[in-house]
């Protein structure tokens, strides 16, 4: 599926996951406009539960790729996957073949969603962000996005068969999901930066997202 057949393909899966997570979840997003239009970008967000991928991409407003391990991708289940952008590695995140994969993808002008944590949160709580994120930088030195993400967790924590819903029109039940974008962060601000002082930046700017997402998520 190429052309205008696969950016239909992409817009019609965006709706429907918009008006799942809007009904399912009182999904609320800001901030989208922070998101460039075009060009590679690399997207950092925090991660809360398996809603997450779906949450920062509908907050961005823009088709983008994820990494997704490739025991998810038997079947005609793979052909779906990548159909809506999703690339096969061996390990989610920064692992090595991770790595080659996100910097081929930035270098192609491809925008990128990962997760800097690596895994899922335990706790509810951001996790030190894992070092590979700069050998990323350091090939494919990008505008990066922050994304911050609020209420997954309680919405589908780690260990859960199910997710716990929030309908938009009934009273708030613990479910609700919610996602803000930050401003643009340009090569020229990050790569004269030490290791961990990039780290530590990054972290803080996808936090403060969480904190603007915790503000507009549905009580």
């Amino acid at each position: 599926m190429s052309g205008w057949r696969s950016d239909l393909w992409y817009r019609f899966n965006y709706c429907m996951a918009w008006a799942t997570y809007t009904f399912g979840f009182s999904y609320r997003s800001i901030g989208s406009r922070n998101m460039p239009k075009s060009g590679p970008v690399l997207v950092l967000s925090n991660h809360e539960s398996f809603l997450d991928p779906l949450a920062a991409g509908l907050a961005v407003r823009r088709r983008i790729h994820y990494l997704a391990r490739k025991t998810l991708f038997a079947g005609g289940f793979g052909n779906y996957l990548r159909s809506v952008g999703c690339v096969p590695v061996d390990q989610e995140g920064v692992a090595k073949e991770g790595l080659k994969t996100s910097v081929e993808l930035l270098q192609a002008g491809k925008p990128l969603l990962i997760f800097p944590e690596g895994e899922r949160t335990h706790t509810g709580k951001m996790q030190p962000f894992k070092a590979g994120i700069l050998l990323i930088l350091k090939r494919a030195p990008v505008p990066i996005v922050p994304v911050g993400i609020a209420g997954a967790y309680e919405a589908f924590p780690r260990g859960a068969a199910y997710p716990n819903f929030s309908p938009l029109f009934w009273p708030g039940a613990g479910g609700a999901v919610s996602a803000s974008v930050g401003e643009v962060l340009h090569p020229e601000q990050y790569t004269r930066m030490d290791r961990e002082s990039l780290l530590e930046h990054l972290f803080q700017r996808v936090q403060a997202e969480v904190g603007k997402a915790e503000k507009i998520l549905k009580r």
